[in-house]
């Protein structure tokens, strides 16, 4: 399966800050936001992976990311010229994807729970046409909600309804077989001037093929693409990582422990950074002695969970 991060968009909501960069390099606390999505995709086993972002930022992730070789991935890039919606990142990405089926993530978008990765992994193990990820949420009304039977089968996806049908929204992560960009191709432009994504679940659901994964209690999912979201964001990934003393969407330790990069590239990396509490983590992790101490204890990190090698 490929990985695709959709990075594009204007950034309005977040003027003036996103004014001269894109909101996805923009820092969520201790590191860029571009990070979190990434780490999902890692998670999911994904090694090639697609950067879709505007012609002008596509460098600068370029060069905070590079071509990927430093996590042990594949790292791509293509460019979207206008906002035109989130399926154009699956037809722009036709020639990357080769008929694959795809993940395709939002850049803004924050995962975060106990089993996340193992809930993460069956998903993409198991799915059969098109999945998306429901998250329980406060007013459905200002969400895409779904609504689903007892055998987690959709039953109908609604925008931002009047009188929801569950409260159940749908997040920014999806999983499409090898018909996705073929029917991308067919959707027409909204109201909105843009390819909605809803269009293309519902598609999907005409067809009985669309079905939903739940993220439930112990599970944290947020959109940092307001001012207020972005901070709330930064906020609890502090508080998080000070308290369980563990780093949430650190690339280097995922690649580390899924064992796409060595304990001494871990060090040099960290080393590179050693004056900041990035470096230092990465360094200690590098260093630990025992090293059945810290396979315990990735196995009880949240973001890591107990992973099975393919």
């Amino acid at each position: 399966m490929k990985g695709i991060i959709l990075a594009g968009g204007s950034g309005s909501r977040l003027a003036p800050s996103t004014d001269g960069i894109n909101k996805h390099l923009l820092p969520v606390y201790d590191k860029p936001m571009v990070y979190y999505p990434l780490s999902v995709l890692m998670l999911g086993g994904m090694r090639e992976i697609m950067i879709v972002s505007t012609p002008e930022d596509r460098p600068r992730f370029e060069k905070l990311l590079g071509d990927g070789s430093e996590l042990g991935i594949t790292l791509d890039y293509r460019e979207q010229t206008d906002p035109n919606g989130i399926p154009e990142a699956l037809t722009i990405s036709e020639d990357f994807i080769a008929g694959d089926d795809v993940a395709l993530i939002l850049a803004d978008n924050i995962f975060y729970g106990q089993g996340f990765t193992t809930i993460l992994r069956n998903a993409i193990k198991n799915h059969r046409h098109a999945t998306v990820f429901g998250y329980r949420v406060k007013d459905p009304k200002r969400f895409g909600v779904v609504e689903f039977d007892h055998h987690q089968k959709v039953i109908s996806l609604e925008e931002k309804p009047e009188d929801p049908k569950s409260d159940f929204a749908v997040t920014g992560l999806y999983i499409y077989d090898h018909q996705a960009v073929r029917m991308a191709k067919k959707l027409k432009y909204s109201n909105r001037g843009e390819l909605e994504i809803t269009d293309l679940n519902k598609n999907y659901l005409k067809k009985g093929q669309l079905d939903v994964e739940l993220l439930g209690r112990g599970f944290a999912w947020m959109d940092a693409g307001t001012h207020e979201s972005l901070f709330e964001a930064a906020e609890f990934v502090k508080i998080t990582q000070q308290r369980q003393g563990f780093k949430l969407a650190c690339l280097e330790e995922i690649a580390y422990y899924l064992g796409y990069i060595s304990k001494e590239a871990l060090y040099r990396k960290g080393k590179s950074m050693e004056k900041n509490d990035y470096g230092q983590y990465l360094m200690e992790i590098a260093e630990r002695k025992h090293t059945e101490q810290y396979w315990d204890s990735i196995d009880h990190h949240p973001m890591l969970g107990l992973v099975e090698n393919d």
